[in-house]
């Protein structure tokens, strides 16, 4: 929809009306000869009787073209130009980020949770000055950073995870998510994004409830997958990459590998005006400049009510 991230046109298809009006403009403007057609129809003398006697008045081609630019200008107001709203982003309920992480065994013990504290903290940059929470979550989940904007102590809690903070065995990411989705509601937020950090490791009907749950809010679910580096110790399942993407998708978002972060984080930085628009809540994201083309349409428009001569 976004031409440029500060500009969008909020209803693009009434571009195809525009070579329309122009169809129709050159139609009018070929058709309208000064007396239309008159002249093939009134004997020239009497014509030229008429007109030395002041009763032509002339055609209607200057009407003609008020009428094409006025029509022009209304079909390119409902197109819908808008700029982003500036002060948008200063609600910190319009937009938030959810990192969700998972610190079951399979995750812990495969090798790669630090690269998973870097990823997260990723994220965290990649959401600007919006507020971001972290839930993480093993046998049950807890909130370990509420929303904030403070992200030095959201590093700080970040980088202190290790494989005994939760100290719930399993792994329930449906619990995470309802967490989640929790932490959002209660801050009443507009957009969102919802991170999931995880090997795909115990996902099923109850996390694909929740994640529907979200959906319905508008918000999106994001995906980073965890691989094992690492032989697990036996019994430990292994990594599902499948299982996140059939998540994700349900979720509206993307997936990644913790080792190329890049689509997930290019989804989270979008702007906040982005992450609105995308949810339906376009009017709080843009200033519809329409109706300032649509006065300026009703200047040519003057033209056709002009008083003949």
């Amino acid at each position: 929809m976004s031409l440029l991230d500060a500009y969008a046109l909020l209803r693009p298809w009434w571009l195809a009306a525009l070579p329309l009006v122009g169809l129709l403009a050159l139609r009018a403007a070929w058709r309208a000869a000064p007396l239309g057609d008159w002249t093939r129809v009134v004997d020239p003398a009497l014509m030229a009787l008429l007109a030395r006697r002041g009763a032509v008045l002339g055609g209607r081609r200057q009407a003609n073209l008020a009428a094409a630019v006025a029509a022009g200008l209304i079909a390119l107001a409902l197109t819908g130009p808008a700029t982003e709203r500036q002060d948008a982003a200063t609600f910190r309920n319009l937009d938030a980020t959810v990192i969700v992480i998972d610190l079951s065994r399979s995750v812990t013990e495969g090798g790669n949770l630090k690269e998973v504290r870097q990823v997260a903290q990723g994220v965290a940059e990649a959401a600007g000055t919006r507020s971001v929470s972290l839930v993480v979550y093993a046998g049950d989940a807890y909130l370990a950073t509420p929303p904030t904007t403070d992200r030095d102590s959201f590093a700080t809690t970040l980088f202190a995870l290790d494989a005994d903070t939760v100290p719930d065995r399993g792994t329930h990411p449906e619990r995470g998510l309802a967490l989640a989705r929790r932490t959002l509601a209660e801050a009443a937020v507009v957009a969102a994004d919802v991170v999931l950090i995880t090997d795909g490791d115990g996902i099923g009907e109850a996390a694909t409830r929740e994640v529907a749950a979200m959906r319905a809010r508008g918000w999106h679910l994001q995906g980073l997958f965890v691989p094992a580096t690492r032989a697990l110790p036996p019994g430990s399942p292994k990594p599902d990459r499948t299982a996140l993407d059939a998540l994700v998708r349900a979720g509206g978002g993307t997936t990644a590998d913790i080792g190329t972060p890049n689509p997930v984080l290019a989804a989270v930085g979008a702007s906040t005006a982005q992450h609105l628009a995308a949810g339906g809540y376009t009017v709080l994201a843009f200033a519809d400049l329409g109706r300032w083309l649509l006065l300026l349409a009703a200047l040519p428009a003057l033209v056709l009510f002009r008083r003949s001569a």
